[in-house]
């Protein structure tokens, strides 16, 4: 476990489901005080009722949906969370969606590019500003890898997560004489859905590490960037990959295959 995270009150968007929602348990678990967001009320409602410990009165996770493209609804979530504890010392910006390229129009890219990038930036304002009074903070961004290669049918997904990482690099510059840290995640092949075992395996041929990521995967890294152990890191961007974009190589094209390789009780 990083340097404590005992108390630190910790906001993660989109965490009804998925990595979100492994992320909030993992810091409630650690002993923060975890304020859940989601555009979906109820998954939010549900999450925060999974994190709550019932023994403990502090442990009590807090409910905050609403939409981070909305600057209202935003600021009524920043202010639920400060009449609860008065403080923000986390952010972890997750929400985000996906849609194919030839099968949306523009409304559709322009609501991608409101609740993936600028929704980063409606949460980060005023959180930051907040984090500055109290003296400093970790804010930690969701990127993917389609943000430094391409996803096939992720065409607005993919800008928005570029965009995310030039994001983080610009927070970190502006918000570090506030001792304000501002990193970057980037997850994997991680299974957020329950895929089947055809096609957790199909997908974890590609991952160096040979299996595709679980929710709980990403939570360790979120944990530590949260942490004072990480306390001189920030515009920094994190794989969380299973080594997936450290390659030059495709499954399918590979030269010598895994198969090939000598068997262990052969080293």
């Amino acid at each position: 476990m990083p340097g404590s995270l005992e108390g630190r009150v910790v906001l993660v968007t989109g965490a009804g489901r998925g990595i979100g929602r492994a992320i909030a348990q993992r810091f409630a678990e650690a002993g923060s005080a975890v304020c859940v967001n989601d555009v979906d009320a109820e998954a939010a409602a549900g999450t925060a009722a999974l994190i709550s410990d019932p023994a403990k009165a502090s442990a009590s996770a807090l409910a905050v949906p609403g939409d981070v493209s909305d600057s209202a609804a935003v600021a009524a979530m920043i202010a639920a969370v400060t009449a609860r504890h008065g403080r923000i010392d986390v952010l972890v910006n997750n929400a985000d969606m996906v849609s194919p390229m030839l099968h949306f129009f523009e409304a559709w890219w322009r609501r991608i590019v409101d609740v993936n990038l600028t929704g980063h930036f409606l949460v980060s304002h005023p959180v930051a500003r907040l984090m500055a009074k109290q003296g400093g903070g970790s804010i930690i961004n969701m990127s993917s890898g389609g943000a430094t290669r391409a996803h096939r049918s992720f065409t607005a997904y993919d800008a928005t997560k570029g965009g995310i990482e030039a994001l983080t690099r610009a927070m970190a510059l502006d918000l570090g004489p506030y001792n304000i840290r501002v990193n970057a995640l980037v997850p994997g092949a991680i299974d957020t859905s329950g895929l089947s075992l055809a096609d957790r395996t199909l997908r974890g041929e590609n991952v160096p590490l040979g299996r595709v990521g679980e929710p709980l995967d990403m939570t360790g890294a979120a944990l530590f960037l949260a942490s004072d152990d990480a306390s001189y890191i920030t515009g920094s961007v994190i794989r969380v990959d299973g080594g997936m974009l450290a390659q030059q190589r495709s499954a399918t094209v590979d030269i010598v295959s895994v198969d090939s390789f000598p068997a262990v009780e052969d080293l």
